[in-house]
């Protein structure tokens, strides 16, 4: 028997256990185009590689629950970019930016199959399970092809020196035991999409930051008696209410420096490099406080912004660079129940070693970051304070 074709073998491969699933009794055209013919050539006139790309279309007749929803996906409208983006450009430099963007950003953008049927064309594609599409994304071939390099390196404990997430390592917890398919698809427009009933709705606008609105998933949901106070630790009765979780409970994460971007001459393809990247831990002030996130102190995590990142494209494109902070809310996925700040009230109060001070912050972005830099270290405690039960 001759070779077969590349085609043949994805719909020979995995055609008993896909014409078993829903997606199996839909007639391949009526998502992929072209038409229905033994000639190949023939058959893949028009083909739509993939669909989901339109997921108004092709998904949103059996899922309208879930495409109705996707202006509140951050994964979809990459919202968050240019919340930064804006904010520290002009209107004048937009047109460089967006073609800046174009090149280097959109492609991270998610379809519904690059969660659902197969791994995200940024890390090269192909399918999980054949042409099965899977309601629980992988853990390792699509949230983390994604979010390896920070999250899962992370939270699979493979920064060196350092475990893996306690939620990992003891509870073999996976990405959707915390980020549900909800937070996954994007919030509701407004509140009666989901409680239906009401006299007139309330619009809420799409989310346009990861730190924007309802805090989910949020570790009091699970661990309520510690975030009362009630589980017998002082330093929970005390900081509660003013320190989110991951200051005591997470350890070192990466952080990096200046991602310059251009487009390279040999083969006309986009590139990065950044600066420099490193492990660190930095307390500071709360650059985004809300009512969802009162603390007065959280982790920051250094991103990699620099005034000249986009010069390849422009000079100067961004002139605000100063309006936002380069240290940035960050909530690392490495929580540990004991760390090394965590050990006692002195090992954070009088210690320098943790905090986000003028002197650990580069001069040029000492502007940027006034509203997160620490101005001084909390004073220590005295002894019989610290040791008292």
């Amino acid at each position: 028997m001759a070779p077969l074709e590349p085609w043949e073998k994805v719909l020979i491969s995995d055609a008993p256990a896909y014409l078993d699933s829903v997606h199996g009794h839909i007639v391949c055209t009526e998502c992929h185009g072209g038409a229905q013919s033994p000639d190949k050539e023939t058959a893949h006139e028009g083909l739509v590689a993939n669909p989901s790309q339109d997921f108004e279309k092709t998904c949103g007749e059996c899922h309208p629950d879930v495409v109705s929803i996707q202006p509140g996906n951050l994964h979809v409208t990459q919202a968050g970019y240019w919340t930064v983006l804006d904010q520290r450009s002009t209107p004048e430099s937009h047109s460089a930016l967006e073609n800046m963007f174009d090149n280097h950003c959109a492609s991270c953008h998610t379809t519904c199959g690059d969660c659902h049927v197969s791994q995200p064309g940024t890390v090269g594609g192909g399918f999980i399970d054949g042409h099965v599409f899977q309601k629980t994304p992988s853990m390792t071939r699509n949230c983390t092809a994604c979010h390896g390099s920070r999250v899962g390196n992370e939270y699979l404990g493979k920064n060196e020196g350092l475990r893996a997430d306690v939620h990992f390592r003891e509870g073999r917890m996976n990405c959707v035991n915390c980020h549900d398919g909800s937070e996954m698809h994007g919030d509701p427009g407004d509140c009666m999409t989901c409680h239906p009933g009401g006299e007139e709705a309330i619009a809420l606008p799409p989310a346009d930051h990861r730190y924007a609105g309802v805090q989910s998933p949020r570790c009091e949901t699970c661990h309520a008696s510690a975030a009362t106070g009630q589980d017998g630790t002082p330093m929970h009765v005390v900081h509660g209410g003013d320190l989110s979780c991951q200051v005591c409970h997470s350890v070192s994460y990466s952080n990096c420096d200046g991602c310059h971007v251009a487009v390279s001459e040999k083969t006309g393809n986009p590139f990065f490099s950044t600066d420099a990247t490193y492990l660190g831990l930095f307390i500071g002030r709360n650059p985004r406080p809300s009512y969802e996130r009162p603390y007065a102190f959280v982790l920051l995590r250094h991103v990699p912004i620099a005034p000249d990142n986009f010069d390849y494209y422009g000079e100067d494109l961004l002139a605000n660079f100063n309006r936002l902070p380069t240290w940035v809310y960050t909530t690392p996925h490495n929580v540990q129940l004991d760390t090394p700040q965590a050990e006692s009230c002195n090992a954070c109060h009088g210690n320098a070693e943790w905090f986000l001070t003028a002197d650990r912050v580069k001069p040029a972005e000492l502007r940027a970051n006034q509203s997160v830099i620490v101005g001084s270290v909390p004073a220590p405690v005295p002894l019989e304070e610290e040791t008292a039960p």
